[in-house]
């Protein structure tokens, strides 16, 4: 499992740390990795122009350390100082006895332009709001030229903490962090200027607390979560899951959703609404009532709302169940809040960031622009698990704990009816067992992994991708 952790925490551990070690040696340890990852990057050290860009913090002084030891391979290093007389005192001179230059600010234009490779030490992981004047011409110069940029630490301009990206800021190809990940490097938009990150291990795992910020499963994990048959499971055992979807200017919304159900392993699904015809076209094994939730028969789970149209009615009735309920797409907008907050049973919700805002009364643009926040007051206001979809799928407990964070999705989601289907598989894990977190984040798992199967790189529609989702589930399982 992928963990990150807030700037507080962070700093906390590296007092703890340094409290231990000689003086300067987290520092150098954390050079050590940055300048090793720079060189894998560059593949040829000798010979190479690598530019500095240099703020006047800890990162700075890391950039300005690894400067020196690509100096010493025979790099020709220029370190741009953004504020020469607040730069890293030991830096500059290891840099400057490796033979190493500096220059202004000024200079810089020419030097980004010919380099092989830009080093982003502007600010460090305490950074707020976007780049200054100064250092945002340095950041678009860097972005225009030919060269690598690796950002330290994280890019400058974004926020650490919370993955929001409030001005300029630094669009890396690799950033490398360390100790461990931080919130800012998991989430976009702050996520798409790290490009891949490189997690460089400076001893600090011991001091962290055992709760992280935010947690990514990965293979191993979700394969562990997900349920398996035994010899005595029947259709019951494995779980049944309600699907309360679809209308009938939307009947494809039942046939997806049903769809990502049965690829989920449910034991069965029982369907009730007006698409029923539909649904028994495309899986003749669904169970079929048009008497509505209290009369469809036994079910371990409920999914309402994609494609209901204006429904509230079996919304409502839905709700009132006393087995986890997931809601998405027309279903947020019908459901009662009050109604939702009283439920004793789990409820899951799944909006996407056009919901989100409609739920939480902001524009869209704040909830994308802050998405870690926006999860949290969701789970919070609602008393209930909360899936943000999106470019990084966000799960949030109204109890609190971690945030998890989705890593296998896919811009090729981003097409019509491709949620029905996650609410679906979803829904499947919850009859069997899964807790609401848990069941979120192993469907958003599979459901980006399926995603990815489907597009290879073409056009997929959310019909391919429902199709993928056992592909997905095998790769998972075989690791």
């Amino acid at each position: 499992m992928r963990t990150a952790y807030g700037v507080a925490t962070v700093r906390t551990a590296e007092r703890e740390l340094m409290a231990r070690l000689p003086e300067g040696a987290l520092m150098q340890r954390a050079a050590a990795g940055l300048a090793a990852a720079c060189a894998d990057l560059l593949g040829r050290v000798y010979g190479s122009r690598v530019v500095l860009l240099v703020g006047s913090g800890d990162n700075g002084g890391d950039a300005l350390y690894a400067g020196a030891r690509l100096a010493r391979r025979g790099a020709g290093v220029n370190a741009v100082l953004l504020a020469p007389e607040r730069a890293h005192a030991g830096g500059l001179a290891a840099l400057r006895r490796a033979g190493g230059r500096t220059v202004g600010a000024e200079a810089a234009g020419g030097l980004i332009e010919r380099a092989d490779l830009v080093v982003d030490g502007i600010v460090g992981i305490g950074g707020k709001g976007g780049l200054r004047p100064e250092a945002e011409a340095l950041a678009d110069a860097a972005g225009r030229a030919r060269a690598a940029v690796v950002a330290v630490d994280l890019p400058s301009g974004v926020d650490a903490d919370t993955g929001e990206v409030r001005g300029a800021a630094v669009r890396a190809d690799l950033t490398v962090t360390f100790g461990t990940h931080k919130p800012g490097l998991l989430i976009d938009p702050a996520r798409e200027h790290a490009g891949s990150v490189r997690l460089i291990d400076i001893g600090i795992g011991p001091e962290l607390p055992a709760e992280p910020e935010l947690e990514a499963l990965q293979h191993a994990d979700v394969a562990r979560l997900l349920p398996v048959p035994a010899a005595e499971s029947d259709k019951y055992r494995r779980g049944v899951v309600g699907i309360a979807a679809g209308s009938a200017r939307y009947p494809g919304a039942a046939v997806l959703a049903v769809a990502g159900a049965l690829r989920g392993g449910a034991g069965a699904v029982r369907y009730v609404g007006p698409a029923g015809q539909a649904v028994i076209a495309r899986f003749p094994e669904t169970l079929v009532s048009d008497r509505g939730p209290e009369h469809a028969g036994r079910v371990q789970s409920w999914v309402v709302g994609p494609g209901a149209g204006d429904d509230a009615a079996t919304v409502a009735e839905v709700l009132a169940a006393d087995v986890p309920v997931l809601i998405d797409a027309d279903g947020l907008r019908l459901a009662d809040a009050s109604a939702v907050r009283a439920r004793t049973a789990p409820t899951l919700m799944t909006p996407h960031a056009g919901e989100a805002a409609a739920l939480l009364g902001v524009e869209r643009s704040e909830v994308e622009g802050g998405r870690l926040s926006a999860v949290r007051e969701l789970a919070a206001r609602y008393g209930a698990t909360v899936l943000l979809k999106g470019s990084t799928t966000l799960v949030a407990d109204a109890g609190g704990g971690p945030v998890r964070v989705n890593p296998t999705g896919t811009s090729w989601l981003a097409t019509a009816g491709s949620g029905d289907v996650l609410s679906g598989l979803a829904g499947s894990l919850l009859a069997a067992g899964l807790s609401t977190v848990d069941a979120a984040s192993a469907a958003a798992y599979l459901h980006g992994l399926a995603g990815r199967f489907a597009a290879d790189g073409a056009p997929a529609g959310a019909h391919d991708v429902a199709e993928e989702i056992a592909a997905a589930w095998r790769d998972v399982v075989r690791g």
